[in-house]
C-alpha cells in the first residue's frame, strides 16, 4: 500500500478573541485523516464548519494546538504543527502549493510572470516555465491580450483563473485548494475538473474544498464530514 503523502493525527484548534477579555473558544478537535498520492480528500460540511481553517493548519497559516501534520517529503517526514519557518517556506516552495479564492501578487507584475515564477519554485527552466504559464492561460481562457497586465485590472473571474493558474504550475506532491471554483462559470469549472483529474493521474495528493456539488462529485475520491470534529458537536 502507497504510504500516504500527508497525514493529521489528533488535531485541534481553538481561537483567542481578544476584543472578548481573550477568551478561548474550542473550534474543533482529534482531526484525522490521511492522503495518499494520486487521492482527492474533499473536505465537506457546512459553511463555518472549519473547512478552510483545516487547510490553513496543513500550510501553516494557522497553528493547531494539539496534534499531528505529518508532511511527507522523499524519505524525510516533517511536522507541519511544529516546523520552524524557514522549514515551513521551504516545504511551501517545493511540496505543497495552495490556491485560495483571492489572489495576492506583487502589484504591477504582468499575470504571465506570475505563473511562470511559480513554475520556476520547483526547478523548471525559463522557458519551459513561460510555456507551461502560456498553456494554462490559453486552457483557462484568459485572453492573450491580458498577459503582458497586472492581474489588479482584471475581473474578479479573471483574476480567479490566473490564480488556479498559478497554483496548479508548479509540479508539488500536494496540492491544497480553498474554493478554487467559486467565481467560475460552467466552461470554466470544466476546466479546473480536467486540470485537477490531470493532477491526480501525476500522482499529487490533493485536500480540497469545492461548494459545487457537481465539480466536487467529479473531483473526490473521498468526502471527509468536517462536522465530526466540531467541538460544538461533540459536546452536543
Amino acid at each position: 500500500m502507497t504510504s500516504p503523502i500527508l497525514t493529521l493525527e489528533g488535531v485541534s484548534k481553538s481561537f483567542t478573541l481578544h476584543l472578548q477579555g481573550g477568551q478561548s473558544i474550542g473550534v474543533m478537535q482529534d482531526v484525522h485523516f490521511a492522503v495518499a498520492p494520486g487521492e482527492c480528500v474533499v473536505l465537506g460540511g457546512p459553511s463555518g464548519a472549519g473547512k478552510s481553517s483545516i487547510l490553513k493548519m496543513i500550510y501553516g497559516n494557522y497553528r493547531c494546538d494539539t496534534g499531528a501534520i505529518l508532511l511527507r517529503e522523499g524519505d524525510e517526514v516533517v511536522d507541519i504543527a511544529t516546523a520552524e519557518p524557514r522549514r515551513l517556506l521551504a516545504l511551501r516552495r517545493r511540496t505543497m502549493g495552495y490556491v485560495s479564492q483571492f489572489l495576492r501578487v506583487i502589484p504591477r507584475v504582468p499575470a504571465l510572470a506570475i505563473v511562470a515564477e511559480a513554475a520556476r519554485e520547483t526547478g523548471l527552466a525559463e522557458d519551459a516555465a513561460t510555456r507551461r504559464a502560456q498553456e494554462l492561460l490559453h486552457r483557462l481562457n484568459v485572453p492573450e491580450r491580458l498577459w503582458g497586465l497586472p492581474p489588479a485590472t482584471f475581473s474578479g473571474g479573471e483574476q480567479q483563473r490566473v490564480n488556479i493558474a498559478r497554483g496548479l504550475a508548479a509540479d508539488r506532491p500536494l496540492l491544497l485548494l480553498d474554493e478554487p471554483t467559486a467565481s467560475l462559470d460552467a466552461a470554466n469549472r470544466a476546466v479546473v475538473v480536467d486540470l485537477v483529474t490531470a493532477k491526480k493521474q501525476n500522482g499529487v495528493a490533493i485536500v480540497g474544498i469545492f461548494h459545487d456539488e457537481d465539480v466536487r462529485s467529479q473531483v473526490a475520491d473521498r468526502v471527509v464530514d468536517v462536522t465530526r470534529f466540531s467541538v460544538a458537536s461533540l459536546a452536543a
